[in-house]
């Protein structure tokens, strides 16, 4: 075993066949359930964040992975920063450190 940490160790099943994801609290935001599909010949996992359906996956580890990176996104900003910092004015770092003149 490599030791990494994975999402699928913060699965617990409870009931047969439904896992909650846990955060470091024990607080639930993610859930997987297993459904039978083409008559109960393939299994397929569910995958739930927060309550919203957001995928389904083939296997166990790959619908705790795919819970984990939205619940992940959910705590930054969406992009990059919308300030210029001054780069764009000439008063940014880049500006003063190297002489260059002010516009």
């Amino acid at each position: 075993m490599s030791g990494r940490w994975h999402p699928i160790l913060a699965a617990v099943e409870n009931p047969t066949g439904t896992w909650r994801i846990l955060d470091g609290f024990g607080h639930e935001y993610g859930r997987v359930e297993l459904r039978r599909v083409n008559g109960g010949a393939d299994a397929r996992y569910k995958a739930f964040l927060r309550g919203d359906h957001i995928g389904w996956s083939t296997t166990l580890r790959n619908a705790c992975e795919h819970i984990h990176a939205a619940y992940l996104l959910q705590h930054g900003p969406g992009g990059g920063a919308i300030a210029d910092w001054g780069e764009l004015t000439g008063h940014g770092r880049r500006a003063m450190r190297h002489g260059l003149p002010e516009s």
